[in-house]
């Protein structure tokens, strides 16, 4: 069960490891209805829904998962496991309870930290210097169950939402095979999550990739890295729009300016933070190519003491 290039990563990874094993067999994808994209608004099937026809798997596009017809429909398979990688939707006790063995999900991060639905972002924000995957147990409480097994990798300087899903990808398949065997093997042991350690994350809107520039420059560099490639992290310059693709923290001439200030703008932009200051590498506006932020700047004709976020 999953939805976007995340899951359908981690699914192809498992479709073909399941060709080559006889132990497990892939019966069935779940994943959401069909969504309107592009300028037509043409129906598109989803990433995971693309890897399933690729794989000849029949796939369920439940617009109601707690439907008593989606549930027989799941249980006709009579699945030993439910595998569950960014399906985007809260599963039902009933649906839960139809894995003879277990629910099991392949979550972002190295629980109990960043449960919820933006735990790569959060991450990244954070400024941590490691995440990782949990294969856990699904239970009634989201992403609070026992955990099976964790991998952990660093977080780059540089990596970005994109990059970093990249990443948590491969390394989300290559845990979920490695928990297969232990089922297979009837070597599975599950450790309980401590709680005191838990944090939470919520799902990401474009509210909140607007830059606060009274914040500390180091967290908005990181945003303009957790939000690529969406929602973007975003400002306004002459109450235009600009958003920022990537930021680096500047050692910025002293200055008593107000946070979101440009305190210089050759050889690059540079804007005071609420602490530190920070150069602009690459901006956009809405409806022209992203360009290197000395060159928009320039063309703009804007000059220091120019405020962004008004």
């Amino acid at each position: 069960m999953g939805t976007p290039e995340l899951a359908a990563h981690i699914l192809d990874r498992l479709a073909a490891a399941a060709a080559a094993d006889p132990r497990f067999t892939v019966v069935a994808v779940v994943t959401r209805p069909d969504e309107p994209r592009g300028r037509g608004l043409t129906p598109h099937p989803s990433a995971v829904a693309e890897v399933a026809a690729r794989s000849n798997l029949p796939v369920l596009k439940p617009i109601k998962i707690r439907s008593p017809e989606f549930l027989a429909q799941i249980k006709s398979y009579n699945p030993d496991l439910i595998v569950v990688a960014a399906y985007g939707r809260i599963l039902p006790q009933s649906i839960l309870d139809a894995a003879a063995i277990a629910p099991i999900n392949v979550h972002a991060s190295l629980l109990p930290r960043f449960r919820g639905a933006a735990p790569i972002e959060g991450a990244i924000i954070s400024g941590d210097s490691q995440t990782g995957v949990t294969i856990m147990r699904v239970t009634a409480e989201m992403d609070a169950g026992p955990i099976i097994l964790q991998r952990a990798i660093p977080i780059a300087s540089d990596d970005t939402q994109s990059s970093l899903k990249r990443k948590l990808a491969e390394l989300g398949a290559d845990a979920l095979l490695e928990a297969l065997d232990l089922y297979a093997r009837a070597t599975v042991t599950e450790i309980p999550q401590n709680e005191a350690f838990a944090t939470y994350t919520r799902p990401i809107s474009k509210d909140d990739s607007i830059i606060d520039w009274s914040a500390d420059a180091a967290r908005i560099e990181r945003m303009t890295r957790a939000f690529d490639p969406w929602p973007i992290a975003r400002t306004r310059l002459g109450g235009d729009p600009l958003l920022i693709w990537r930021a680096r923290v500047a050692a910025g001439p002293e200055s008593s300016a107000a946070p979101g200030t440009l305190l210089a703008i050759r050889p690059e932009p540079i804007v005071r933070c609420g602490s530190g200051a920070l150069a602009l590498c690459e901006v956009q506006a809405p409806g022209r190519r992203r360009m290197r932020a000395s060159e928009f700047f320039n063309g703009r004709k804007v000059a220091p003491g120019a405020r962004l976020g008004m």
